[in-house]
């Protein structure tokens, strides 16, 4: 989230307005530098101008989506609340908003296995607190403050595309988290911190 920035008073005396100015135009190259050359949750976001297409099955529902929810460097607010409805808490109905990034991310990793029309299969999406609460209790890699409950991860599979080679293309891009389940049959993605499990 970004804060507005405020300027301070030193030991009671105003800040010259050439400090002033010098201390902004280096926030300004740190801005810069920061989005050219760092993880994308330390700068200021930037929409993608290229159109925005994914496309999801839904595993526990049965719901299908194909949606173009981003175009010209817009979000389009009648696909994303689609795609919350469809990634919303399938065992209790609560319908959360969901990081857009996530979706940036995910289109980003369609085209890193060569399947850019390809379908995510939806193992897991937003989770109300009473639905990872209970999780959690029931097994150990379920972390109790999850970004499911943030709306900023999603459990996924693909159809055609093995679930390593998922894993190692979410890793590529450095994006956020990536989490390998092969058991379960997903690999997890979340807008977090860059990491993986």
């Amino acid at each position: 989230m970004l804060r507005p920035w405020t300027a301070a008073r030193s030991g009671g005396s105003a800040l010259s307005r050439r400090a002033v100015l010098t201390g902004l135009a280096g926030l300004a190259a740190a801005a810069t530098f920061v989005t050219a050359t760092g993880p994308a949750s330390a700068a200021i976001p930037r929409i993608p101008s290229s159109p925005g297409r994914l496309r999801f099955n839904n595993l526990h529902t049965g719901e299908t989506l194909d949606v173009t929810y981003r175009e010209k460097g817009t979000y389009l607010p009648d696909a994303l609340s689609e795609m919350n409805r469809i990634l919303r808490d399938h065992r209790t109905g609560d319908v959360h908003e969901i990081d857009p990034a996530l979706f940036d991310i995910l289109v980003d990793l369609s085209r890193a296995v060569d399947k850019p029309k390809g379908t995510f299969n939806i193992i897991s999406g937003y989770r109300s607190p009473k639905t990872n609460a209970m999780l959690a209790s029931a097994s150990g890699g379920v972390a109790k403050r999850s970004l499911h409950m943030d709306g900023m991860a999603i459990d996924i599979s693909m159809d055609g595309a093995g679930l390593k080679h998922l894993r190692d293309a979410a890793i590529g891009l450095q994006r956020g988290g990536v989490g390998f389940y092969p058991k379960s049959g997903f690999v997890h993605v979340d807008t977090g911190r860059v990491r993986s499990w």
